[in-house]
């Protein structure tokens, strides 16, 4: 742990880096380390898993910021904050409390109170964050989520009474969860509804309240949820389980767990909607001969026969090799952009040789610069 490097020195970037600068970075790195690249460096193969790690927790919002707090402590259980990382998950379940006290009733627990305190009353939805690679995005996975949540206590079942004892009702409300209290005011009596106090509004009170839940009937559990990521989801969309989130009071149903997919970016392939593309560097004597080269897709690799006399620039599309759309067999296309690599570091031989095959070329084989030569001396005529 003591040799773990800070995670901007990783990427290269400083601490009020932009969410684009960061990404930019990580794309850099990642292909620049990338084990397709390296096959057998294990030092290639730890620079990789060390930028990924990195890139996980700065392209993150809620972790970027644990991160800056706490350092390491923040995000790495292995340094005792494990418990507050997970416990991040159910953080969210509180918001539905929030909301009901905003928007009250409707039949799901509302701070009204003419509203039934025993009807039952869904539990609040959790939310956490999955990352997975953009291959992975494109073929699915099954994930691992840890989450904190609230579930059913199992020695009281949901009373809140010790095993052995019961609950009786509330002698103050008479079971209702409500008194109504008179007020003398200048307008005269004044009669209001209020929760009692005694139960809680529960209308039923534990003499012995549960050990485990303290009376409560619920119970914060860390619990391990799969989750099946279908194929061809994009980053930030949403994965939900229902019945995965909080569970419900009086009988009601578990709120939902709600989980938010990161993709990280690939260092070979773009995304756009279910289309990929590519960006394929080709050398200047293939673009002039034309050559048959081998286009890395996100289904394998393919072989395209790129045409005599290929411009910088061009794009061709291989249809239906794209990412599949989820729930469907349907795929989108590849495209592929022709960059011409120009030769570096030639010798005097080479130079000369291709003065004198610049020499024997014509206008027709640069009908382009001929075009363009043209139009700029009929603009200063």
């Amino acid at each position: 742990m003591a040799d773990k490097r800070d995670y901007y020195e990783v990427l290269g970037v400083s601490k009020s880096a932009s969410e684009d600068e960061i990404k930019k970075a990580f794309r850099k790195l990642a292909k620049q380390y990338h084990p397709d690249l390296h096959p057998g460096d294990k030092a290639a193969e730890e620079k990789f898993k060390e930028v990924n790690e990195a890139y996980e927790i700065l392209s993150n919002p809620d972790k970027k910021a644990k991160y800056d707090q706490f350092g390491f402590a923040g995000v790495d259980p292995n340094y005792g904050a494990g418990a507050a990382g997970a416990g991040g998950f159910g953080g969210f379940g509180d918001m539905g409390d929030i909301f009901d006290s905003i928007f009250g009733g409707f039949g799901f627990g509302g701070s009204r109170a003419s509203s039934n305190p025993n009807a039952p009353r869904r539990g609040s939805d959790i939310r956490a964050n999955v990352n997975i690679d953009f291959m992975e995005a494109c073929k699915g996975k099954t994930v691992k989520v840890r989450v904190n949540k609230t579930v059913q206590c199992d020695d009281c079942h949901g009373s809140g009474a010790a095993p052995g004892s019961g609950t009786k009702t509330c002698p103050e409300c008479n079971g209702k969860g409500q008194r109504v209290i008179t007020q003398q005011s200048l307008f005269g009596s004044v009669r209001q509804v209020v929760t009692c106090d005694r139960c809680k509004g529960k209308g039923k009170i534990v003499d012995t309240p549960c050990r485990k839940c303290g009376g409560q009937g619920i119970v914060k559990k860390a619990t391990e949820v799969e989750v099946d990521i279908p194929a061809g989801i994009a980053d930030g969309q949403i994965v939900r389980l229902a019945g995965g989130g909080n569970a419900g009071a009086n009988g009601g149903p578990a709120g939902d767990l709600m989980v938010s997919i990161n993709v990280r970016p690939d260092p070979i392939f773009e995304r756009d909607g279910f289309d990929v593309w590519t960006e394929v560097p080709i050398t200047f004597t293939q673009a002039v001969l034309g050559d048959e080269i081998t286009i890395p897709t996100v289904d394998g690799k393919v072989t395209y026969t790129v045409p005599e006399g290929t411009q910088t620039g061009t794009v061709f599309r291989l249809r239906g090799k794209g990412i599949q759309k989820i729930r469907s067999n349907a795929h989108g296309d590849h495209y592929v952009r022709v960059i011409i690599e120009v030769p570096k570091n030639l010798s005097k031989e080479q130079k000369n040789i291709l003065k004198d095959f610049e020499k024997s070329l014509g206008d027709k084989n640069y009908a382009k610069r001929k075009s363009f030569f043209e139009k700029l001396k009929n603009k200063f005529s």
